[in-house]
């Protein structure tokens, strides 16, 4: 109690304060959390419903001394980052989330209250729980301006108050340890706290070097409890059976008053079963999602299994379909060989039969020339024999002929001139009988047309007839 009250004394105020009113850091609305961690908070049962109905800052502590038992964002076994790298792992925290813990809802509860820097002090300086004081230093790292957190840090950097800060136990270290971390690191878990600027991070770190941490010399009985403590913890990572480290005990000089019967009273086992089913939840979820994996996982196998047997398949068919390709080509050049030398033999056996077929039909046409050639001379040697023969009797004939013909052309000359004086008698005829008819019939021939002229036709045709 007397190294916490020295403590307090020993913290400085950083420059930029003014009164009771501490200045905000970066966004005024979301603490600079990571938008995940707030997303959850925000929707969690436990930050909508138990902590809206605290309203003042010793109610939130109340919660904090019960409900605290390790400052890690997510809660044991809720969120899964095996397998992710770079922006999907655990540390930059936007994977994929989980259960936010009770220490961060309560975290942004504080917030909410806009604490001043006496109820600050009071947290960073409480004596019941080391987890109250924790949240005091992260609710500082998250909300003060960089310049000013070596101020308030400076006076616990060698605290040796221990508490567990990993869900689930198995990560102890002293406040001062855990101040140096915030002061150095920039990655708390799986989350991140806001960046510091470079010139002011080297400020930090040259202090933290010429400020080495001091070893507290421990009494014999301490040591034996140490030595005790690491047989113990020996022995449970032999054994394989993790247990959870005990937390630090409260102390026992405790000023305020709280009774466990008006914590159950105000808050009930309503809360608890809510919890609980919130956690039933999101793990059948989590199930049902790696049941889905496995099952996608499988299926991938399957398929995999599947195209690489469908493929070996068809690099067998291939391989089968080119070498039966392959002797095809072989003996299609096989046959062409033995085709083109049959060829050339066949075409040497035509060329031949060829020439002696054309050798045949020469010796045949000059044959038939010659065999033509004595006939035209026999027809030849015939006919002037004719000719000779025939010389007396063509003359004889012709002289016949002669004659004939002189007879004949007299016979038409008479014929045709007897046919010239016949048309002149009927010429003059009608002539004659026409002037009669004319003279006699004058006075007649209108009324008696067609009778005259009948009796002309008559004439004619009785003329032309003759």
């Amino acid at each position: 109690m007397a190294n916490v009250v020295n403590q307090t004394q020993a913290v400085k105020p950083a420059s930029g304060k003014h009164g009771n009113v501490l200045p905000l850091w970066g966004n005024e609305k979301t603490m600079n959390l990571n938008p995940m961690i707030l997303t959850n908070v925000l929707s969690s049962p436990y930050f909508k419903v138990q902590l809206y109905e605290l309203k003042t800052y010793h109610e939130v502590v109340d919660e904090i001394y019960f409900k605290v038992t390790h400052v890690e964002p997510w809660e044991k076994g809720s969120r899964k980052t095996a397998g992710q790298t770079g922006m999907c792992g655990g540390v930059r925290g936007v994977g994929t989330g989980g259960i936010v813990s009770t220490a961060f809802c309560l975290l942004y509860k504080l917030f909410t209250l806009k604490l001043t820097r006496k109820q600050l002090m009071g947290l960073i300086t409480h004596t019941d729980s080391p987890y109250i004081r924790a949240l005091g230093f992260m609710y500082i790292r998250y909300t003060q301006p960089p310049t000013d957190l070596i101020d308030w840090y400076d006076g616990f950097l060698d605290d040796e108050e221990e508490l567990d800060v990993k869900a689930g136990g198995g990560c102890v270290m002293t406040v001062g340890e855990m101040l140096r971390s915030f002061l150095t690191k920039l990655e708390w878990f799986s989350t991140l706290f806001p960046r510091i600027p470079v010139p002011v991070q080297k400020i930090i770190d040259q202090q933290m070097k010429a400020r080495p941490r001091k070893v507290v010399q421990k009494e014999p009985q301490e040591e034996e409890a140490a030595t005790t403590e690491t047989a113990r913890q020996g022995e449970r990572r032999r054994s394989r059976t993790p247990r959870r480290t005990p937390s630090p005990r409260r102390s026992p000089k405790r000023s305020r008053s709280r009774s466990h019967h008006r914590d159950k009273e105000r808050h009930g086992p309503s809360f608890d079963r809510e919890l609980e089913r919130e956690r039933d939840r999101q793990r059948k979820e989590r199930e049902g999602r790696d049941r889905d994996r496995d099952r996608g996982d499988r299926g991938d196998r399957d398929r995999r299994r599947s195209r690489s047997a469908d493929r070996n398949q068809e690099r067998r068919d291939r391989r089968r379909s080119r070498s039966v390709s392959r002797e095809r080509r072989s003996e299609r050049r096989e046959k062409e060989r033995d085709g083109g030398d049959d060829r050339s033999r066949r075409k040497d056996r035509d060329h031949h039969k060829d020439r002696a077929t054309d050798r045949d039909r020469s010796r045949d046409k000059k044959s038939r020339a010659d065999a033509d050639e004595r006939r035209h001379k026999d027809d030849r040697d015939r006919h002037r024999e004719d000719r000779k023969a025939k010389r007396p009797s063509r003359s004889r004939s012709r002289d016949r002929r002669h004659k004939s013909g002189g007879e004949e052309k007299s016979r038409k000359r008479e014929r045709s001139h007897s046919r010239d004086r016949d048309r002149e008698r009927e010429r003059d005829g009608e002539r004659r009988s026409h002037k009669r008819s004319r003279s006699k019939d004058k006075s007649h021939h209108q009324r008696e047309p067609s009778a005259d002229h009948g009796k002309h036709s008559e004439r004619r045709r009785s003329q032309s007839a003759d």
